[in-house]
């Protein structure tokens, strides 16, 4: 749910949605909703242009890094998109080989269009640099591609989007190395697990440690399970620690701003500051403009106030004359 959000949020600050609420504004045909829809705009524009430029600081200010060389936490990376082994992701409308796709399938045009289907894979993929891989995960990330398919199908409009295979792929989030080296071993919890299994096959662990074969296993035999359990987690050990390291990129921990795209950083930077330059000239116009509405709200309502008291001064008029030239009530016989 959350991540689903924070994506939803993403598309938010590049949607223009303060156009709609000058169409609200308009269609109300009153100072107040005007009033109204001005500062929701520059509540919402002030919001969205601290956001942008937050994204537009962490691709200009993040330097990038080297996959085999990455320090662990917040890092950049720019590399070669490529499909874990196995059979490929496929794209759900298209079926094209992809590393990640989005689909959205609307029913209708208009007000009466309504969206049938919306949804997104969640496979992560491999990037390589040249010094090394990162398996990188699209789960809770900002993901914007070049790569965009609309088409018609009866009454519905299907679009996809896609990253493929082989794409150069640009990645904001936050590095982990797990395995190898970096793995956290504790001897003492990983021994007492192994006694639980053992024990749990007491048949088998008699058959190996019960050297009176009385059923029951002795102090010293009890020494003899110790010994080998201590040696089987030695063992586990050092393969643990051969084995190769396993980098990672996934969404930051601290709320930074996680972001996976094929176009190039330089077009996303710029991208961002247009973005931003768009709120920034909303917020300024928006804010400017209410203290013009603002009187205009006051002006409508003071002759609305004077409108309502001549329409009541006219009725008393009126009273006043059917009340001259009322005949007398006849005596009663």
């Amino acid at each position: 749910m959350f991540s689903s959000f924070r994506k939803k949020y993403g598309q938010f600050i590049t949607s223009g949605v303060q156009l709609t609420l000058l169409a609200v504004g308009a269609e109300s045909k009153s100072p107040k909703g005007w009033l109204v829809c001005l500062a929701l705009i520059v509540v919402i524009s002030l919001f969205a242009w601290m956001s942008t430029m937050r994204r537009r600081r962490a691709i200009t200010d993040t330097p990038t890094s080297r996959i085999a060389s990455a320090a662990q936490g917040y890092v950049e990376l720019v590399g070669t998109g490529q499909a874990p082994e196995g059979l490929p992701l496929l794209s759900r409308q298209t079926q094209q080989p992809c590393l990640w796709y989005r689909y959205r399938v609307v029913e209708g045009a208009g007000e009466n269009s309504t969206v049938v289907e919306d949804d997104e894979s969640d496979a992560s993929f491999i990037v390589d640099d040249g010094s090394g891989y990162c398996v990188v995960d699209t789960e809770g990330a900002e993901i914007m591609t070049r790569h965009k398919e609309t088409w018609m199908a009866g009454n519905r409009r299907h679009t996809e989007w896609k990253l493929l295979i082989n794409d150069n792929i640009y990645a904001l989030g936050e590095f982990r190395t797990l395995g190898g080296g970096s793995v956290d071993l504790d001897a003492r919890s990983d021994m007492g697990e192994l006694l639980a299994e053992w024990k749990r096959d007491e048949k088998r662990l008699l058959e190996r440690f019960d050297l009176d074969k009385n059923g029951k296993l002795n102090e010293t035999e009890w020494g003899l399970v110790r010994q080998a359990a201590r040696r089987e987690v030695s063992k586990m050990h050092i393969e643990a620690r051969n084995e190769s390291d396993v980098h990672t990129l996934r969404r930051p921990s601290d709320g930074r701003h996680y972001l996976i795209s094929n176009i190039d950083p330089k077009l996303l930077a710029r991208r961002y500051l247009l973005w931003a330059l768009f709120h920034l000239a909303f917020f300024i116009s928006a804010l400017g403009a209410i203290p013009y509405v603002s009187h205009q709200m006051i002006k409508h309502e003071a002759i609305k106030a004077k409108r309502e008291a001549d329409h009541k001064e006219n009725l008393q008029r009126v009273d006043k004359m059917f009340e001259k030239y009322r005949l007398p009530a006849s005596p009663p016989p």
